[in-house]
């Protein structure tokens, strides 16, 4: 775990970035820039601050309540090595991994580097797709906008293509 990661923030009691009491990690850099982000401030690359892996996994393994952990950004998949080496050692601990991308699940698949890919590989959900402001919908669970999807990624892998999570704790009741 000598990989460090550039971060942009970190939440040890989140309750808004997946179900349950999760360790939410942002990652500083994102070239998509989406317009209407809620996160602007982690755009810029490199000027977050340089977290060794074995630091971030000691905070997770800290709090005792905490059993998923999402990364969002900024782009996770833009640090992907290191956020692969944190996700191998908390899903090895049973950990419930999950990330905010704005790849899409078939940019990742089809272009991702071998890094981006053996992130993919390691995580349970990932909520996929840039978010877009004209599609911003806030009763929607997880996601800011009706483009994004919540995907099981061992089913979408094991399928070659984007599959829905269905798990009631994910998508919840739809809205009336």
């Amino acid at each position: 775990m000598e990989h460090t990661i550039n971060l942009a923030g970190l939440i040890e009691d989140s309750i808004v970035d997946g179900p349950g009491m999760r360790t939410a990690i942002f990652a500083q850099g994102c070239p998509r820039r989406c317009k209407g982000c809620h996160n602007p401030e982690s755009w810029e690359f490199g000027t977050g601050t340089d977290v060794p892996v074995a630091e971030l996994y000691a905070t997770v393994k800290s709090n005792p309540l905490a059993r998923g952990v999402t990364f969002s950004g900024g782009e996770p998949f833009s640090q992907a090595e290191a956020f692969a080496a944190l996700a191998a050692a908390l899903k090895a601990d049973g950990y419930e991994i999950a990330s905010y991308t704005g790849y899409t699940f078939e940019e990742l698949l089809a272009s991702g580097t071998p890094a981006q890919k053996h992130l993919l590989s390691l995580l349970d959900i990932l909520v996929d797709g840039e978010f877009v402001l004209e599609q911003r919908n806030l009763d929607l669970r997880f996601r800011g906008s009706e483009n994004q999807r919540i995907l099981n990624v061992p089913e979408s892998l094991a399928a070659q293509k984007a599959v829905w999570c269905t798990a009631e704790r994910w998508i919840g009741t739809p809205a009336p």
